[in-house]
């Protein structure tokens, strides 16, 4: 099917995940790309998103009348036109920003990726020029302003001869607009996708934000122990566990329950830090017949016998009884050292590692 400049359609169905189109929009033709099988459309919400027909996106004629009054002369025309810019803007924006991220925190970027989505994400919130200048931002490609002002104008107000009519200021106004609804929108994008990049499991975690947890929320939990320095001199958490917090204690959060397989990796991260003390130990000439003791009275020993988890503390606290058995509840989940050890909600963004399964934010 051939759509021809000036047609009316509706919107059926587009798999663009990003546009605020919804199936039922309206909007007028400008130009069908037999070649690409790709339409031109300007959406009367003042979205100017192309249909490929190729790629499943899905659009057929519509009687519905263009809406009334002209984009330009009248205030609420010019209220309309600049609506029209803005949201054009965003949209090239945001496309920008998704084909900038392909070559910088992408699958076509070398380098460690994440620590580069995480310079990024601190100079965005820093505000440093030198990341800021790196991001998309509005170019000319070598036209005047004018000229590429008429044709934004034109493809966003789908109104090909309206530009001229506008006084200068009116041109300047459209053309800010334009720009910053594009630096606005870029930026956020490009937030959002090094937030992506960043992530230990490559999904959005912003939702399990330390500030947004709650006794009886799911959260990630870690403690000092497990605290590094990053390349950049930033603190990073070397792993975190997924846990539900049940109560605060002397200003610690109780780690709460917590499924098996989190447990086995609170164990196993337990054993790591007494075999590097061990380490450390023998290298600074700690006899061999000394270790076990030494060790044992920086760092709990914790085992599994069946189903339950023995934490031996006796010589860490100077008290023979100190040895506890952590059984799991009725849903076979454990509270690890909940009121024995200074755990804290941490950043998810912040931690290397993430071990147990993370909520859906419409679940956390």
């Amino acid at each position: 099917m051939i759509y021809q400049p000036g047609q009316r359609v509706t919107l059926v169905h587009t798999s663009d995940p990003h546009t605020l189109l919804r199936p039922g929009d309206t909007g007028t033709v400008r130009r069908h790309d037999q070649r690409h099988n790709t339409v031109e459309v300007t959406w009367d919400s003042g979205s100017t998103l192309s249909m490929c027909l190729d790629a499943g996106d899905r659009i057929e004629h519509t009687t519905t009348p263009e809406p009334t009054g002209g984009p330009v002369g009248e205030a609420t025309g010019w209220a309309t036109a600049l609506r029209r810019m803005r949201a054009a803007g965003a949209e090239a924006g945001r496309t920008a920003a998704a084909r900038w991220a392909q070559n910088t925190i992408g699958p076509r970027a070398g380098g460690d990726t994440r620590l580069a989505a995480r310079r990024i994400l601190a100079g965005i919130g820093d505000g440093d020029p030198a990341v800021l200048d790196a991001l998309p931002h509005v170019t000319w490609a070598g036209e005047s302003v004018d000229t590429s002002g008429w044709e934004l104008f034109a493809d966003a107000t789908g109104d090909v001869s309206g530009w001229f009519g506008l006084r200068i200021q009116e041109r300047d106004e459209a053309v800010a607009v334009y720009r910053d609804a594009f630096d606005t929108a870029a930026t956020d994008r490009v937030a959002q996708l090094c937030r992506l990049a960043a992530s230990p499991t490559g999904r959005g975690m912003s939702h399990l934000h330390p500030d947004r947890v709650r006794v009886g929320d799911v959260g990630v939990f870690s403690g000092e122990w497990a605290r590094t320095v990053g390349p950049d001199g930033d603190d990073r958490i070397a792993v975190g566990f997924v846990g539900t917090l049940i109560d605060h204690w002397n200003g610690w959060a109780v780690f709460s329950s917590c499924t098996r397989p989190v447990a086995e990796a609170i164990v196993a991260d337990q054993r790591r830090h007494r075999d590097q003390h061990r380490h450390s130990l023998r290298e600074q000439g700690v006899p061999e017949n000394d270790l076990d003791r030494r060790i044992d009275e920086a760092l709990a020993d914790l085992s599994f016998d069946g189903d339950v988890i023995v934490a031996d503390q006796r010589v860490l606290s100077n008290d023979p009884e100190t040895i506890d058995r952590i059984t799991p509840d009725d849903d076979g989940r454990y509270v690890v050292m909940g009121y024995s050890w200074c755990w804290e909600a941490v950043d998810p963004y912040a931690c290397d590692q993430i071990v147990g399964d993370l909520p859906d934010p419409d679940q956390a």
